[in-house]
């Protein structure tokens, strides 16, 4: 999910490392198993090959790599080249914390330890128009985490054929779907998140304007029109306390994509900003956001 237009890496970059825990337990373990069933068993004893959409600073990577298997190629695609640098610089001491040897080269991470031989290539590349369609070759899996609410239907066509076409399931997760709570309740609750949720639709640079809360129906489509599976199941955050600098940033991010959206209603989504940070200060808050998680495979491929 973004917060507003897209911001400078830097900001980007604290903004993932912000939100890897609560996407990590909000993920769902039923659709990881079933995608990397699918993605091992049509590797059949190969490395499994990954292709990682968006991926930021490499939360989705961390997540996956101790479910695919002893053997793993990824190819990481992203805009940006110090993300894609950040996303090296964390991996490598997330992998010694596990007891991993990780050596870092030319824009590739070795990963190995008795049980894993893991290989992580990086990409610099607009992923807008899609236009290097050769990253599909030879994957198994096509995955992306917090990304599809931000492209638009064609852009998932594109990806569901490509998945179609070189035999890869994917696997889609923390799917902004549009449904916001906050607690304790706010007048202007509603009024807010509804012009966040417009916001999402505007076109974020992915092939027209973005799916937004409607990205997992959109994925379905595309996918099942391909002769997929698709499941798909719930993936919520629930922000306490606890996670004040995460429940600051999102509230900023809600009021400056409200304002953006509606910028004759700037005074009312200040004092709303200020009211609900204050709740924060106070330890009162509590933050609810709606994501699912999504897998896709073929007949021939498991689907758990």
């Amino acid at each position: 999910m973004t917060t507003s237009n897209p911001t400078p890496n830097a900001e980007l970059s604290g903004w993932l490392k912000l939100r890897e825990a609560a996407d990590a337990a909000s993920r769902s373990n039923a659709l990881t198993a079933v995608a990397a069933g699918a993605a091992r068993a049509a590797a059949d004893g190969a490395p499994v090959r990954v292709l990682d959409l968006g991926t930021g600073a490499g939360s989705n990577l961390r997540f996956l790599i101790p479910h695919l298997g002893p053997r793993q190629h990824w190819l990481v695609v992203d805009r940006g080249e110090d993300l894609l640098h950040d996303l090296l610089m964390r991996t490598a001491p997330w992998a010694a914390s596990r007891g991993l040897s990780a050596a870092i080269a030319a824009g590739r991470l070795t990963i190995a330890g008795s049980d894993l031989e893991c290989v992580v290539e990086t990409t610099a590349m607009d992923l807008g128009p899609l236009a290097d369609r050769s990253i599909f070759e030879d994957r198994q899996l096509v995955t992306a985490s917090a990304l599809l609410d931000l492209v638009s239907p064609s852009w998932l066509r594109t990806v569901a054929g490509e998945c179609r076409r070189h035999g890869a399931a994917a696997l889609f997760t923390i799917i902004y779907n549009g449904h916001n709570a906050c607690a304790p309740e706010d007048t202007a609750d509603g009024r807010v998140l509804a012009l966040f949720n417009e916001h999402q639709r505007t076109d974020k640079g992915l092939g027209g304007p973005a799916a937004g809360p409607s990205a997992t129906e959109a994925a379905r489509l595309a996918f099942e029109a391909e002769g997929f599976t698709v499941r798909s199941e719930p993936a919520d955050w629930a922000i306490g306390p606890d996670s004040a600098e995460m429940q600051r940033y999102l509230i900023d991010g809600w009021a400056g994509a409200a304002r953006e959206v509606s910028p004759d209603d700037a005074a009312v989504i200040e004092a709303w900003r200020l009211r609900r940070l204050a709740v924060v200060e106070a330890g009162a808050s509590h933050l609810a956001v709606g994501h699912f998680d999504l897998v896709a495979t073929r007949s021939s491929q498991p689907n758990g």
